[in-house]
């Protein structure tokens, strides 16, 4: 089973605005409160306090001693001990990680000054009539514009700094696998899905770029939009008046809801760009062939960083991977090395690095010329096509793990091939095995071997 999200537009009243706004006041709260308690334990004998267990125990305490805490669902504050649970496990892990030698920041959590969201975990909430009717609020209308899929797990009620309000519900969806695993008897409700690509022959590698926001291998090339760039100029006029309005009046309040609601605008127009343009290329091919591309990196270029924040490359590859495995299709990441520095037609990398200026690749060992992007897709498709093992249905497997609390981890397929790289089926299982993956390598490449020798 995995999880899907649906986001919907809900438009409370003012009352239940109100309410809503308390709840994200004594979550805000409370989450401090624990924060400042675990803080004070370990300083003074060294308890450890931060598991969610003993954060929801400090929750029951304070209730006694506040009543107004009563005033908001328990389920709802028992998530603020979840998010500082899971932050305090993020700052253990980067500090083992600082530890090995990594420059990173630990990051300690710290303590909040607002909060933009509650989340309803398990209960306290259903959808009757084009209402959600929420446990402590109201029946607030929703404007359901999709159909749902499966069984609704979690609410999130979220507040944008434009001052609109979406309702996102998790649902749980039956997990879709391939041929390898006709059947899938680990999940909690026995149930699997199915699905082949309607287009599974079809293969094409993707180039990332600036100029154009994508390069495919067989030469079609689509524009790079820029959404920030063509809104600059609106956004430095807002910002001025912004700027020089008088502090906590009600003008800069205005002013600034007017440049939150110009950077609203440019999320949604980059948000529905890449969603259409993965939508579009996860329907139209079986093998999805990108690089593994280090953005954070990249980011840290200050004179591109400004250009690659707007494309968006992350959030496009993570969204072309879900759809991708929604469709049935698989992508592969290969190393990015020198695929603008490779000849597609013989294969020889040059000895000199090729500047950025020049757009169209001449290979001095063929006499090949092509457009710089269009080699570089070609070459990633390449790279891809070797990735795929010899015997594929003997290699790929389903690996299930369990995690400590008990939850069972979906399935992903994943299989390792040398210097190549590694090949991901599905964007829900990468994530959740990232912390398995050393151990799964460990497995694929004794299978791996094991193969090589039979053959």
């Amino acid at each position: 089973m995995a999880l899907q999200a649906y986001k919907f537009r809900i438009y409370p009243s003012r009352k239940q605005q109100d309410r809503l706004l308390a709840s994200f006041d004594l979550c805000c709260g409370i989450y401090n409160i624990l924060l400042s308690r675990a803080r004070e334990a370990y300083e003074k004998d060294g308890t450890n306090l931060c598991g969610k267990a003993g954060m929801c125990r400090i929750i029951k305490e304070v209730k006694e001693e506040n009543p107004e805490f009563y005033g908001i669902y328990s389920q709802v504050l028992q998530n603020c001990a979840d998010r500082l649970a899971k932050a305090f496990n993020n700052f253990f892990g980067r500090a083992k990680r600082k530890k090995r030698g990594e420059h990173i920041k630990a990051g300690y959590p710290r303590f909040k000054k607002r909060v933009r969201s509650i989340t309803y975990p398990q209960s306290g909430f259903s959808i009757d009539e084009r209402k959600l009717k929420v446990s402590k609020i109201g029946r607030i209308p929703i404007v359901l514009h999709r159909e749902m899929e499966g069984r609704i797990k979690t609410l999130t009620i979220k507040r944008v700094p434009s001052g609109e309000w979406f309702a996102i519900l998790s649902c749980e969806v039956p997990t879709e696998n391939t041929d390898l695993s006709k059947t899938n008897h680990d999940s909690p409700e026995g149930e699997s899905v199915n699905r082949e690509h309607p287009n599974k022959d079809k293969e094409i590698g993707i180039d990332l770029g600036i100029s154009s926001f994508a390069t495919m291998s067989d030469g079609v090339k689509v524009g790079n939009p820029h959404f920030l760039k063509k809104a600059e100029k609106r956004l430095k006029r807002a910002q001025r008046k912004l700027s020089r309005k008088e502090k906590k009046s009600k003008n800069r309040k205005k002013a600034g809801h007017r440049v939150a609601v110009l950077h609203e605008k440019v999320g949604n127009q980059r948000s529905d760009f890449l969603h259409k343009t993965a939508r579009a290329i996860a329907d139209s091919y079986g093998l999805i062939a990108v690089e593994d591309l280090n953005v954070k990196g990249w980011v840290r270029n200050r004179r591109l960083s400004k250009a690659i924040s707007d494309a968006g490359w992350s959030e496009f590859l993570h969204l072309l991977s879900c759809k991708a495995e929604r469709a049935g299709g698989t992508i592969v990441k290969v190393r990015p090395n020198n695929t603008s520095q490779t000849c597609s037609a013989c294969g020889r990398a040059l000895e000199e690095h090729i500047p950025l200026s020049e757009r169209v690749f001449r290979c001095p060992f063929c006499g090949h010329e092509e457009d710089r992007d269009v080699n570089a897709a070609k070459n990633i498709l390449e790279r891809a096509r070797e990735a795929r093992p010899i015997c594929q249905r003997q290699i790929m497997r389903i690996y299930r793990f369990r995690r400590s609390d008990g939850i069972m981890i979906s399935p992903c397929e994943i299989g390792f091939f040398g210097r190549i790289g590694i090949i991901y089926r599905g964007a829900h299982g990468n994530q959740r095995l990232r912390r398995y993956r050393p151990l799964l390598l460990e497995r694929i490449q004794e299978q791996a071997v094991s193969l090589n020798k039979e053959l």
